[in-house]
């Protein structure tokens, strides 16, 4: 079945006309014509049927019918120090596959990406398609939201008050992460912070644990940070009975 992400209002209309980069994609690449069937979901829980039931030079009418809503998940972010090349897309795609609700890039010591205000609007846009694509592979009928780079406990005070934060932190003693995750009560928000290539500086892993951060592990395997971010996503889905 043919999918297509289109943010729709609440309540939905009866139809929809679509235009632009949406059109193009449905009449130029996957060639519908009138009366086609297609999914439309909205990025928020709900998906429609459709049917396309106009095609003019300009913009594509799409007919709604009924609905699927799925229950909000869990809230899973991921603080995602900035890495090199393009391994954050990585992230992005993959972690939207494992249920990640939310990511923040973020600037820390270590980074080696520098972001200027007009690049970083430029990469959060394009980091957005990443994740609605990735949602509309994968059979999400929500896409996880992508927020503007930002310095890292910048990032931290913004979370969704309540939300237990754990930091992968392997120059210390701590937990396993499926220790830390067993102690969550269900439905509590969590969140996911990732150092880039050379880790956390101490002083960010002191400043988070001020904000009531508990450092976690994945054991005795070195990750890279593109693949610690996938890997622990991957543990509490399969904890929290989402995944295997």
């Amino acid at each position: 079945m043919v999918r297509l992400f289109v943010p729709l209002p609440d309540p939905a209309p009866a139809d929809v006309t679509l235009t632009g980069e949406r059109r193009h994609y449905l009449v130029h690449v996957l060639r519908l014509e009138d009366g086609d069937a297609l999914e439309v979901f909205d990025g928020k829980g709900r998906a429609f049927e459709a049917r396309v039931t106009g095609l003019a030079a300009e913009s594509v009418r799409l007919v709604l019918g009924a609905v699927r809503v799925t229950p909000p998940a869990r809230e899973m972010s991921v603080l995602q120090g900035l890495p090199k090349g393009d391994k954050l897309e990585l992230v992005l795609q993959k972690g939207t596959e494992l249920g990640a609700t939310a990511f923040h890039p973020v600037a820390t010591a270590r980074s080696v990406v520098k972001l200027e205000p007009k690049r970083a609007e430029e990469r959060t846009q394009r980091w957005a398609k990443i994740v609605e694509e990735a949602a509309r592979q994968c059979r999400r009928d929500d896409v996880p939201v992508v927020h503007p780079p930002r310095p890292l406990l910048d990032a931290a005070r913004a979370l969704t008050p309540g939300t237990l934060l754990l930091v992968l932190d392997e120059e210390e003693s701590a937990v396993p992460l499926g220790e830390a995750f067993r102690s969550v009560a269900p439905g509590t928000p969590v969140a996911l912070v990732i150092g880039p290539e050379g880790g956390l500086a101490r002083e960010e892993v002191d400043g988070l644990r001020g904000l009531g951060a508990r450092p976690v592990t994945l054991g005795s395997r070195i990750l890279r940070t593109e693949t610690a971010a996938l890997a622990a996503l991957a543990v509490m889905q399969h904890l929290d009975g989402s995944l295997g």
